[in-house]
């Protein structure tokens, strides 16, 4: 069914009036007036208070609505329909997004909302607003205390309903403090935080010098303080944007290098640019290693949390130099960003891009008239109440004809008016005595009228002290920029460096280059390898783990093995191992890691030596503890990464390994009942693999080896045997200690009992540790806390010295 339409018929006197209007021309005004409302009332801030009016609406809705920071929070829905209901007729997601901003610590330095629930992270967007909470902050009090003693003026809102300020009184630079980043049309703003503290010293220095120029003022502010932290590098582009408006500069992530396991090193972020979040930058690390841009990354995790703040942990290869793989990071990830100054904002209404000069004259500008209107305010409500308490005095002078007057008078007109006749008092007066209770018309009213009228009359002299002196206007100005920055103020937390970015790890080469160095083992089970050829000086200086009970020579990206008691040969890359520095004195091995990082013992089972896999060595030499010899050349070494380099019986175990340098060396054996033999290696024929080795010496009823290893014929070498109860608990069998030179004692032949190297005292058994190599020896106890030997005792068969506490192992001291 058609529905049927009816239209209005015209007046008679209705005439049509027709205006042809030009596309291009609409189009421009059109424009102008769109662009016009984006630029002054959405996108760009006000120079005085640094806040857009969305940001303005929800500060005075907040403080309207006593949403202050002695109160509880409320839902963050009813300060966003608020704002939008009254003030800002706009989408609830902009309001709440401007909200959330306000609330944000790593966006803002000195936020102006106090958020409570999920107000978001640098990656990840805020919860519903219908979840969370807020409140005004602190430092939001100071930027709209002072709107009920009017000093800003007010404007009728969109609908004309309501009222809303146009400025708030900001009794902070708002602008310089957090900043501001906008997007208008045709033109946009970007400005970078600043320290409180260092803007308000800035302030106060203009309000004395006011011819004071952008180097004085750097003085105080030397550079942006973002909220994030981390690093500024090259302060040019500072000064540039500080003198023009226009500027940029690098900001860097605060980052250190550290062991994140005990074999591996890792960069650990703690502190990421402005506006930069961690995903982030995972994300492009990821991106770069897929593409094979990027080298030597094992792992990335982001550990950040609300009790540790920024904590990017990423793993560095083994192989691979963190310092130089860091600048490479600094240069192809958001780890190091740019930061563009575009201080546009608006003065008395207009677009206008200003220098750090005259964004602070701008503000002082301000706070000059918001402080003289609320003086003039403040002298105004004290000459009103003075005319009253000068009435009130009056009054009570006669108070009875007073009382007798008004209840005469038929009305209260007509008391009003012949009050008025008879005393000369203003309708003002007049009304105030007539509205009040007559218990404020007695003696002690009149002593606290003639103490108040006092108190006025200072009071009204002091503010038109500060309205007739410009001095003392500009004073009170400065002493209350102090409190603020005094109540308000934290210390900075970006770091402000001069160079331009290059530092002396860019020519480091990113991954570590095959140079020899010595793979090191100590009494406590450390592995380390050396940043250098020869670690080995003449130094003094001792400290814990520097026993080192072997090492080899090799390369940083070389193979060397590990030899157990259990028989074992395990094949190793010395690029696992952290290195250590090369020092002057023993090396220290406390940088070293366990050997247990590297490879699975057996219960029992003991790391004894290192043997390089070098196929032009002469080999190694074992010894067991039944007294069983083994040497083996490296062409019969296998290729597996662990195999059995000798045969042992049940019982039976490896006591020492030795790398033989010339195969002339002289193989020592000591027993646990104090007998030495050595003989040259040459006497021991290379067996194969799986060989079981052959006679070494031959043991007496019960007894065991207790050491084996070798002594270069050609050196100066000493024994060091230590004597003691085998039954004895452990860490107490502390024993005696006896050091002779190693050539008293004559050679013997392969499988024979040896010469006696000890005579033992009563209540101990037999040795427990002995060891046969070049001077000078060091001992360390089970901590690895060096142990002092006694000296060089000539006395073939003699019984040692006593020491102070048991000795876990004895070597050759490297620093010698």
């Amino acid at each position: 069914m058609a529905r049927r339409t009816s239209s209005t018929a015209e007046p008679e006197d209705f005439e049509e009036h027709i205006l042809d209007v030009d596309v291009s021309d609409e189009m421009r005004s059109s424009f102008l007036e769109y662009a016009y409302s984006v630029i002054y009332s959405r996108a760009l801030p006000d120079a005085r208070d640094g806040l857009k009016p969305v940001q303005r609406r929800i500060l005075f809705s907040m403080a309207e609505n006593n949403i202050r920071p002695d109160r509880g929070h409320v839902k963050s829905a009813r300060v966003v329909g608020e704002v939008m209901g009254k003030y800002h007729p706009h989408g609830d997601g902009a309001i709440y997004d401007a909200l959330v901003r306000t609330a944000q610590p790593w966006s803002m330095r000195l936020p102006l909302i106090d958020g409570h629930g999920n107000f978001g992270s640098l990656d990840d967007g805020p919860a519903a607003m219908r979840y969370t909470e807020c409140r005004m902050a602190p430092s939001a009090i100071a930027m709209t205390n002072g709107l009920d003693e009017n000093v800003v003026d007010y404007k009728p809102n969109y609908d004309g309903r309501e009222e809303e300020p146009s400025v708030l009184p900001a009794a902070f630079p708002n602008l310089l403090v957090n900043g501001a980043a906008g997007i208008a049309v045709g033109m946009a703003t970007n400005m970078a935080p600043h320290n409180l503290v260092e803007v308000i010293q800035a302030l106060r220095h203009l309000i004395k010098t006011p011819g004071a120029d952008v180097d004085d003022l750097m003085r105080f502010i030397p550079g942006p303080d973002l909220p994030t932290g981390g690093k500024i590098v090259g302060l040019e582009g500072i000064k540039d944007a500080y003198l023009t408006g226009r500027g940029s500069f690098k900001m860097r992530a605060t980052a250190r290098i550290e062991n994140v396991t005990p074999r591996r090193k890792g960069i650990v972020v703690t502190e990421l640019p402005y506006t930069v979040g961690p995903e982030k930058v995972i994300e492009k690390i990821k991106t770069l290693v897929q593409a094979k841009k990027l080298q030597g990354i094992a792992d990335v995790k982001d550990l950040t949390d609300r009790a540790h703040g920024t904590q990017l942990v990423i793993e560095v290869k083994n192989g691979f130099v963190p310092e130089a793989l860091l600048e490479q990071l600094y240069k192809m990830t958001p780890l190091e960003d740019s930061f563009s100054i575009n201080a546009v904002c608006l003065v008395d209404g207009q677009p206008r891009t200003l220098g750090l000069k005259e964004l602070l004259e701008v503000y002082l500008g301000h706070r000059y008239d918001v402080t003289r209107r609320r003086t003039e305010f403040r002298r105004k409500k004290a000459q009103d109440r003075l005319h009253i308490v000068d009435g009130l005095l009056v009054a009570i002078l006669d108070i009875d004809e007073v009382i007798q007057i008004i209840r005469t008078s038929d009305d209260a007109a007509a008391a009003r008016t012949r009050l008025m006749d008879i005393y000369d008092l203003s309708e003002v007066q007049t009304n105030y005595i007539l509205d009040m209770p007559l218990r404020r018309l007695t003696k002690f009213s009149k002593l606290e009228l003639e103490t108040e009228k006092g108190e006025l009359e200072r009071e009204i002299e002091k503010l038109s002290a500060i309205l007739d002196d410009e001095t003392l206007l500009k004073k009170t100005v400065s002493e209350e920029l102090a409190d603020v920055a005094k109540t308000y103020g934290t210390p900075r937390r970006t770091v402000l460096l001069e160079s331009s970015g290059a530092t002396k790890t860019a020519a480091v080469p990113l991954e570590v280059t095959d140079d020899p160095c010595w793979v090191l083992l100590s009494s406590t089970g450390l592995l380390a390898r050396t940043n250098g050829v020869e670690p080995f000086g003449t130094g003094e200086g001792r400290a814990k783990h520097d026993a080192i009970v072997s090492a080899i020579k090799s390369t940083a990206r070389g193979q060397y093995g590990l030899i157990t008691s259990a028989g074992r040969l395990i094949r190793l890359e010395s690029l696992d191992l952290p290195g250590i520095p090369t020092t002057a004195s023993a090396p220290n091995l406390q940088g070293g890691a366990p050997v247990a990082e590297f490879i699975s013992l057996d219960a029992g089972e003991k790391a004894l030596a290192l043997t390089t896999m070098d196929p032009e060595s002469v080999g190694v030499a074992l010894g067991t503890a039944t007294g069983v010899v083994k040497r083996v050349t490296p062409d019969h070494l296998s290729n597996r990464d662990s195999w059995e380099i000798i045969r042992l019986n049940d019982g039976d175990e490896v006591v020492g390994a030795v790398e033989l340098t010339t195969g002339e060396e002289e193989l020592v054996f000591v027993s646990s009942d104090a007998q030495l033999l050595h003989y040259s290696a040459s006497a021991v024929r290379p067996q194969g693999r799986t060989a079981g080795g052959m006679a070494g010496i031959r043991l007496a009823a019960g007894q065991k080896v207790v050491y084996f290893g070798a002594v270069d014929p050609a050196k100066e070498s000493v024994l060091v045997t230590i004597s003691g109860s085998s039954s004895a608990l452990p860490g107490t069998e502390v024993g005696q200690v006896k050091v002779t030179p190693f050539s008293e004692y004559p050679g013997k032949g392969r499988a024979t009992g040896g010469v006696r190297c000890h005579r033992l005292l009563k209540g101990e058994d037999g040795l427990l540790l002995a060891f046969a190599g070049a001077a000078p020896v060091k001992a360390s106890a089970n901590s690895g806390a060096p142990v002092d030997l006694p000296p060089l005792d000539p006395r073939r068969d003699g019984s040692g010295v006593p020491v102070a506490q048991p000795i876990a192992a004895v070597a050759a001291d490297l620093a010698g």
